[in-house]
C-alpha cells in the first residue's frame, strides 16, 4: 500500500529507492531466471513503484520530460510554474 501521507522529498526518495530495487532484481533474474520468490519481489516493487510515481505526478506534476503526466488537458504541464527549481530552493 502506497503511504500517500509522505512529503514531496520522502516520496521522491522511495521512488529513487524502489527503482534501485528493481534495478538490482533485474539484474538478479538475468542470472536467476527461475527464481520465483525473485519475480514476485520484482512484480511487486514495480508495481509499488508505479502507484508513488503516480502518486508523484498527480500531486507535484511530471517525473519525466515525456508521457501523460506532461498533458493535462489541453495544456502542456511540463514546467510546474506553482513549484521551484531544486536550485532555486536555497
Amino acid at each position: 500500500m502506497v503511504d500517500t501521507t509522505i512529503n514531496r522529498q520522502e516520496l521522491l526518495l522511495k521512488i529513487q529507492e524502489l527503482d534501485f530495487f528493481a534495478v538490482e532484481l533485474n539484474l538478479f533474474l538475468d542470472t536467476h531466471p527461475t527464481d520465483v520468490q525473485a519475480l514476485n519481489d520484482f512484480k511487486y516493487i514495480i508495481e509499488t513503484v508505479g502507484q508513488y510515481k503516480k502518486l508523484y505526478e498527480n500531486t507535484y506534476g511530471p517525473l519525466l520530460n515525456f508521457g501523460d503526466a506532461c498533458v493535462t488537458g489541453n495544456t502542456w504541464s511540463w514546467i510546474a510554474v506553482d513549484y521551484k527549481w531544486p536550485w532555486e530552493n536555497v
